[in-house]
């Protein structure tokens, strides 16, 4: 069974490498050998993570002569961005509530 768009993020997001790796990408293309320079890691350990970015769509891998540079998709960010802030609206309006009711509480046993 292939996985949504949305899980393919997530799954793709879940790793701390990945997550390096994207945040390198803000600052540009790179090359797998600039991206696997800051990693312990060998070259096709950061191609196979370049790999899962690239099918989650979160980037994108050019070519120049024998170099596969890759790019930043950000846009494809903002389905996961939308889902998130969803419950980030439930949670502010909770804390909302509770901070009415503790409020409500302290005046009431401020009157006694």
């Amino acid at each position: 069974m292939e996985a949504d768009q949305l899980s393919r993020t997530f799954s793709a997001l879940a790793d701390p490498t990945r997550r390096a790796i994207l945040a390198k990408l803000t600052n540009g293309e790179a090359t797998v050998k600039d991206i696997a320079a800051p990693f312990a890691m060998s070259l096709p350990a950061i191609s196979k993570h370049l790999h899962v970015l690239e099918k989650a769509g979160l980037i994108s891998r050019g070519r120049e002569a024998q170099w596969r540079p890759a790019r930043l998709t950000a846009i494809a960010l903002a389905p996961a961005a939308d889902w998130i802030d969803d419950y980030r609206q439930f949670w502010e309006k909770s804390f909302d509530a509770l901070e009415q009711h503790l409020t409500r509480e302290m005046k009431g046993t401020t009157d006694d």
